[in-house]
């Protein structure tokens, strides 16, 4: 039953913008599913759905595509090491990064999958990250920005 019901969620987030659990009791109610605000919270947990922000401004659950913390920690080590300065205008990120890595740097950004990035377009050093609005882009640079001053 249980693995039924979470087949169902990502049917259905995948389907739909799900952005509440409550609309998530809805659908799979509709989907014959009897289940409990707190049934749907833990399966939310366990199938590691996030939020993100859509390009209407909304947020919506998806399914996390990490698969390994320790793994996304190296990966994020080396992917800030390579960025030398982050900058944005519009929905524009410019990424800067050592002469030579910033193709490595934008594959590792596009595997992220982050849903507010378009696409990335590299250099030699420079990367060119397109957004899906101003805010997104503003939300992502400061992220790698964060990110940067982590590491």
């Amino acid at each position: 039953m249980k693995s039924n019901r979470h087949d169902k969620i990502i049917e259905l987030i995948n389907k739909y913008e799900v952005e509440t659990q409550d609309d998530l009791i809805d659908l799979l109610t509709k989907e014959g599913f009897s289940v409990t605000q707190a049934t749907v919270s833990r399966d939310i947990r366990e199938l590691k759905l996030t939020k993100v922000l859509t390009g209407r401004g909304r947020y919506r659950y998806i399914q996390s595509r990490r698969s390994n913390a320790e793994e996304n920690a190296r990966f994020n080590n080396a992917l800030a090491e390579s960025i030398l300065k982050v900058d944005c205008a519009g929905n524009i990120i410019v990424l800067k990064t050592f002469p030579g890595l910033a193709s490595a740097v934008a594959t590792g950004i596009d595997s992220i999958h982050i849903v507010e990035i378009l696409g990335c377009v590299a250099g030699d050093d420079t990367i060119m990250i397109v957004a899906r609005n101003e805010e997104s882009a503003s939300d992502v640079a400061d992220k790698l920005k964060n990110l940067v001053k982590t590491i």
